[in-house]
């Protein structure tokens, strides 16, 4: 019975180590041709989205994009920042979790936050994900207890009152507070 159960587990280990170089290999081919796993093609290079207007050129600028280097930099430092604060923050709670002279309700309470973390980690970045799918440059959030802030990059443009309303629609059905609970940031280019 050992034999088979050990043979199950090379079997399981191979599969899945077959299935990660095949994703690699895919993830490869996607960047060699140029494109990004998501990313939709314009026909002819029109849209009736004003969002993607200004990214349905035809040929890339050959000029650099220092606005947007410092903007996708604000973005990348945000995130880092973001990340470096929640994990002290976990840090913090494993430790209270993980102490033996606790009583119950306070072990209880921390697995609780602990779980609220991991809840709001992924809200933003559903959050994140979709705005960005929508088409604006980037984007970044972040949850509260009583609030949520949504910095975005529209790349160059101003935000419409549309685009604070597409904005504030997937934040609201992604974490369920209201729209004056959502504050939305334009990012300065």
């Amino acid at each position: 019975m050992k034999v088979w159960k050990r043979n199950a587990v090379i079997v399981a280990v191979v599969l899945f180590v077959g299935a990660a170089v095949y994703l690699n290999w895919n993830y490869q081919e996607s960047e060699d041709t140029g494109k990004t796993l998501g990313q939709a093609e314009l026909v002819s290079g029109q849209t009736g989205d004003p969002l993607l207007a200004s990214t349905a050129s035809p040929a890339p600028s050959a000029t650099p994009a220092s606005a947007e280097d410092a903007s996708s930099g604000y973005f990348a430092s945000a995130r880092l920042n973001r990340q470096q604060a929640r994990d002290s923050a976990l840090s913090i709670l494993q430790d209270a979790a993980a102490d033996e002279t606790a009583d119950e309700t306070i072990k209880a309470e921390t697995a609780m936050a602990i779980q609220t973390l991991a809840d709001d980690t992924v809200s933003e970045a559903q959050i994140e994900n979709l705005v960005t799918a929508k088409g604006y440059a980037d984007c970044i959030a972040f949850i509260s207890d009583d609030s949520v802030s949504v910095v975005v990059s529209a790349g160059g443009a101003e935000l419409t009152d549309a685009d604070v309303a597409r904005i504030t629609e997937i934040v609201t059905g992604e974490t369920g507070c209201t729209a004056d609970q959502v504050k939305i940031i334009q990012a300065e280019n």
